[in-house]
């Protein structure tokens, strides 16, 4: 076999190991909104954000030794050995009768989230820095795994538990997940080969852990956060958040979810392609500023206000005469009314309402007989809007931000080995664990903003101006750079 065909074996294996491994890391997202939903456990939503975190905790800190790993003895033996080690608390998942026993199962399966550490230094020991956004943008596609786990898990809980007749069958679902890391920790290793960069294999521990002095790694991790942070916890998150908002079942919620997790995760090879070809930079200015606005608009809640109005006073002193919803009539002069409307916007499920609509009506204050005088109120205004956030428009945007999520996740690895090419596995696990640490805190964060402010979009809010942030820290450092290396084309600029 030739040195490209290995590169192009090494590429779909890894892809595909990488893609279990990511549906198996997120399997708490569909497994405890069944159990909670079925009433098989009594977890409050504080406890649920904890259990929705903990492998995803285990998985980001396990990144960085994994990195180590995988640059001292390829990403192979390390990947594979990950999931054979993984495969044990996932089948103990299906023994947990409690809070605890699910933290400490789920302590153990995380670490297979992992696995993308071992797969970035795999993968980058394979192909040429022109290639490599590329390369690691296809690699990336493996989070569809995600999806396949948010969209068949709930299908396949159907299923084994006979649609509810038999509940307790749910502990079927980990010891497949389990048999499922183990044929796949077989398959790949017997597929690829070991394969490490030259120039790392004599670093010492102390040359490795470099990368961690340098700023620019932890602004890469900032920007880590935001966007595969941001996809791993809505991924979790908004299966309840269907089921809450809009009143969807598990199953269509899982569905539902799947607009954004697909494309988030399969754009990430068209973004490692445009991050080759237009620059990475260029593109995280597109992406963040697209995510920014997106969650911006997401995060308008379903709203039924009514207010003030403009209202209708007296232009003279009398007795009232007679009090209609249209009229007003004190002595001789009429005063007309609007009356209120038959239809109510928010009684309607099927109306398709895609801007808020405003009604304005008039509701008298007088009464027949009534002496007034002149500028008294007769009827007071009264403005309603209703805004139904549609629940299409609302995953259409949320598909545009999973876009910009994935698209974001290639061009923010496409910097490291341009920056890190003897330290990819270290540098990508380092930005990787904050990634995932943000994929661990994003859903207890959205739960206890949830609780602060009883708005279930808090979430879009709290994202949004995480884009913001990283937006402007990228801008305000590619200002600086531009100042230091070409101070007469930045004057030129400004001017």
């Amino acid at each position: 076999m030739t040195e490209r065909s290995q590169a192009r074996l090494a590429l779909i294996m890894t892809t595909l190991a990488f893609g279990v491994c990511f549906a198996a890391w997120l399997l708490y997202g569909v497994l405890l909104t069944y159990v909670v939903s079925e009433q098989l456990f009594a977890f409050t939503r504080s406890e649920l954000g904890w259990l929705l975190g903990i492998p995803v905790l285990t998985g980001s800190l396990f990144r960085l030794p994994v990195g180590v790993l995988a640059d001292r003895f390829g990403g192979r033996v390390v990947m594979a050995g990950l999931m054979l080690l993984a495969a044990v608390p996932m089948y103990c998942v299906s023994m947990a009768n409690g809070f605890w026993g699910f933290v400490i199962a789920g302590l153990g399966f995380g670490m297979v989230g992992a696995s993308f550490a071992a797969g970035v230094a795999y993968v980058s020991a394979w192909y040429p820095p022109s290639r490599i956004g590329t390369a690691l943008g296809i690699f990336g596609t493996g989070n569809v795994g995600a999806a396949v786990t948010g969209s068949f898990g709930p299908l396949l809980l159907q299923w084994l538990t006979e649609r509810g007749s038999q509940p307790e069958s749910w502990r079927t679902l980990p010891k497949l997940y389990a048999a499922m890391l183990v044929l796949t920790a077989i398959v790949f290793a017997l597929m690829v080969r070991t394969r490490t960069p030259n120039a790392t294999s004599s670093l010492t521990l102390r040359q490795r852990l470099a990368p961690l002095r340098s700023i620019r790694v932890w602004r890469f991790g900032f920007y880590y956060f935001l966007l595969f942070g941001g996809f791993v916890a809505l991924t979790q998150w908004l299966i309840p958040y269907y089921v809450n908002v809009y009143q969807s079942s598990v199953v269509s919620a899982g569905l539902l979810t799947s607009f954004f997790s697909v494309p988030s995760s399969l754009i990430r090879a068209l973004g490692g392609w445009m991050s080759d070809r237009w620059g990475a930079r260029t593109m995280m200015y597109w992406v963040l500023t697209i995510t920014a606005i997106g969650c911006g608009l997401l995060s308008v809640p379903r709203l039924s206000i009514e207010t003030p109005g403009e209202g209708v006073m007296a232009t003279a002193a009398g007795t009232v005469n007679r009090v209609t919803d249209e009229v007003i009539v004190i002595d001789k002069q009429e005063y007309p009314l609007r009356p209120r409307p038959t239809d109510d916007p928010a009684a309607s499920k099927d109306a398709f309402l895609p801007l808020p609509v405003m009604r304005q009506w008039h509701a008298p204050v007088v009464e027949p007989g009534q002496k007034v005088q002149r500028r008294q109120l007769l009827a007071r205004g009264v403005t309603h809007i209703f805004f139904q956030a549609n629940v299409t428009i609302f995953t259409v945007l949320l598909f545009v931000v999973g876009t910009a999520m994935g698209i974001g996740m290639a061009a923010v690895f496409k910097h490291i080995p341009a920056y890190f090419p003897n330290a990819v596995g270290m540098t990508g696990g380092i930005v990787g664990v904050i990634g995932g640490l943000g994929g661990m805190v994003c859903p207890i964060l959205f739960g206890y903003l949830l609780n602060l402010s009883g708005l279930w979009t808090s979430c879009w809010i709290f994202l949004g101006i995480t884009s913001v942030a990283c937006l402007v820290w990228m801008h305000l450092v590619v200002q600086r750079m531009l100042a230091e290396q070409s101070p007469e084309l930045a004057q030129r600029i400004d001017r």
